[in-house]
């Protein structure tokens, strides 16, 4: 049976081109970037190398401005606590309600630690109360931290119109965006977009697990989250992870070639699964409605059934989905997403997320779309809500 992925917002598979450049820094030139010596030269030219390619990736001013992480969530915790202790005096800060899990429970701690914390709402389409964000700014707010595109919807929130409204209403606030689920997906513009921070995460456009990136502008100071030796100019201790870093590099260069691809092609396959879901099944409704998305992801909520029973189907047939962001896996809450958006209950439940890379092909969507009626239909079967799901057929002319 091969597999079909169709949960690249949870990871995605490392590209061959990358495993390929890394494989060196394992093996001839596994020498620490730091050290003097000649040996030394080729890692500690290639950290520099790849710095430049994430400068570029994410149009930042110079490479100073990049710090390598381990991940997006040393990113976010990086660039949140270190303006925080930057500005000790200012204990007021501003989010979404449907930030990642690294955020909003950095948050929830934070609020013990006495700091006052607005969550901004969303529509039914998952798209940001921009009004209410405003309103919520003030000359105490240290940092506004919201999300480039939502993990589980895909939505794509107006980054330059959000740090527009930032520093209309308070120049000295920080702004900090994850831009995990959009970096290899749309196009990023650090300076264009306003922004003073911004984190990614390299196994979301194929490079490994273990490697990020925090971009930090020149005018805003931050302390570091882990203290130790002299790395990246102090901001992030540790000996640099070369191999990643080397990998991550060629993964943002073959993110950046793509682009059109996945704006494209991508796009056209997330459609054509997206549509041909509604069409086929009677109970499916499309969780964002006309939302601007990242083109690889659809959240699709299936009424009166549950989404882990529809996963274990689909896994049994090869076919690899998700009920919402990988860090919550294993929650029997409903995804605080959909809550955020007032999802029915009729659906919340049974939402699905698909997301595609470059790597989808046309026969797989075909394969998932003759497979899922007959799924949801034997789910459906069981279900206990035989008579609102008759009505519900009715209505939608099945």
């Amino acid at each position: 049976m091969s597999l079909i992925y169709l949960d690249n917002n949870a990871t995605t598979k490392v590209a061959p081109e990358v495993l390929e450049v890394m494989l060196p820094y394992f093996k001839e030139e596994y020498a620490n970037p730091s050290s003097i010596y000649e040996f030394a030269k080729n890692a500690n030219h290639a950290v520099r190398d790849a710095r430049g390619v994430i400068k570029d990736f994410l149009n930042a001013e110079n490479e100073k401005e990049i710090i390598f992480t381990s991940c997006g969530s040393e990113s976010a915790n990086t660039a949140i606590q270190g303006v925080l202790n930057m500005n000790k005096n200012k204990r007021h800060i501003i989010t979404s309600k449907v930030e990642h899990p690294c955020v909003l429970n950095l948050y929830q701690t934070l609020e013990k630690q006495g700091y006052k914390v607005d969550y901004i709402g969303v529509n039914s389409n998952g798209e940001l109360d921009l009004a209410q964000l405003e309103e919520a700014i003030n000359y105490d707010t240290a940092l506004v931290s919201i999300m480039y595109a939502n993990n589980e919807t895909g939505v794509i929130f107006p980054i330059e119109k959000i740090s527009e409204i930032i520093k209309s209403k308070n120049k000295e606030t920080k702004f900090f965006v994850d831009a995990v689920q959009v970096s290899g997906k749309i196009p990023i513009d650090v300076q264009a977009a306003g922004i003073d921070l911004l984190g990614i995460s390299g196994h979301k456009f194929h490079a490994p697990k273990g490697i990020g990136a925090l971009y930090v502008n020149s005018k805003t100071l931050i302390t570091p989250l882990i203290i130790g030796g002299h790395q990246e100019r102090g901001k992030r201790a540790g000996t640099e992870n070369v191999p990643y870093i080397v990998g991550m590099a060629k993964a943002a260069e073959l993110a950046v070639d793509s682009l059109k691809y996945e704006a494209s092609e991508v796009k056209r396959l997330r459609d054509k699964l997206e549509t041909g879901i509604l069409k086929k099944v009677f109970n499916a409704r499309l969780n964002t409605g006309a939302a601007n998305r990242v083109p690889n992801t659809s959240n699709i909520g299936f009424e009166y059934i549950e989404g882990e029973l529809i996963l274990l189907h689909l896994s049994d047939l090869g076919i690899c989905a998700s009920s919402g962001s990988a860090c919550t896996s294993g929650s029997l809450e409903p995804s605080h997403v959909l809550r955020a958006m007032n999802v029915p209950f009729t659906a919340i439940h049974g939402s699905i997320r698909w997301s595609l890379s470059r790597y989808t092909t046309e026969k797989e969507i075909d394969y998932v779309l003759d497979v899922l009626p007959g799924i949801i239909n034997k789910i459906t079967s069981l279900s206990p809500y035989q008579e609102e799901l008759e009505n519900l057929k009715k209505l939608k002319g099945f």
